[in-house]
């Protein structure tokens, strides 16, 4: 691996394991040796703590735009604040959701995907790697059942999960997220031992 660090995201509809996932990736992998930064977004900082306040609400009453400007304005002090550093400082940064999220839910809302994902990487770094973790937006729901949030309607995720799907790249890797947790982890970590191997 380079001294310049590397970027995994995980990513998918609610409810398709990618917190579950992060941390035992981020687990293998410092058993293994690797310095880890595990992360999130929303982030923990001010517009992420709005937007965590928000999603948790009963309606969503922010336009697309709006949404998308929140989404940007946490991204941007997320990569500051902790993915540029934990990167310069050679870690193998793990997030739970990036900017492919914002690609996939404020597109599903009828903003141009490709003009987010345009957005995002004139600031934010480029993932090394990107899983995203495919799962029926019925059984995302029915998993979701206890927890309910706004982003959770069933329509609404099938939209996002077509646009998850027209995502292409070599650093794209699709994982079944109906499968057991061992095996969803088990394939996560081969590709990802892969790829530092060959970095």
């Amino acid at each position: 691996m380079s001294a310049a660090g590397w970027l995994v995201a995980l990513e998918g509809v609610d409810g398709s394991g990618k917190s579950t996932q992060a941390h035992l990736l981020a687990k293998a992998l410092e058993e293994r040796g690797f310095q880890v930064a595990l992360t999130q977004e929303p982030s923990s900082g001010p517009a992420g703590q709005r937007l965590r306040r928000y999603l948790a609400g009963s309606t969503r009453h922010l336009s697309p735009a709006v949404e998308l400007a929140l989404f940007v304005a946490d991204r941007r002090e997320h990569v500051d604040r902790m993915i540029k550093p934990a990167l310069a400082a050679g870690r193998v940064v793990i997030t739970d959701r990036y900017y492919y999220s914002s690609v996939a839910y404020q597109g599903a809302l009828g903003l141009d995907p490709a003009r987010i994902l345009a957005l995002n990487e004139t600031f934010a770094p480029r993932p090394d790697l990107v899983f995203i973790l495919t799962l029926p937006p019925a059984l995302a729901v029915a998993r979701l059942a206890r927890q309910r949030q706004v982003t959770e309607n069933r329509d609404y995720l099938e939209r996002v999960a077509a646009i998850y799907a027209s995502l292409r790249g070599p650093h794209i890797h699709r994982v079944d997220a109906a499968a057991a947790a061992e095996t969803i982890h088990a394939q996560i970590l081969e590709i990802t031992l892969t790829a530092l191997e060959q970095a």
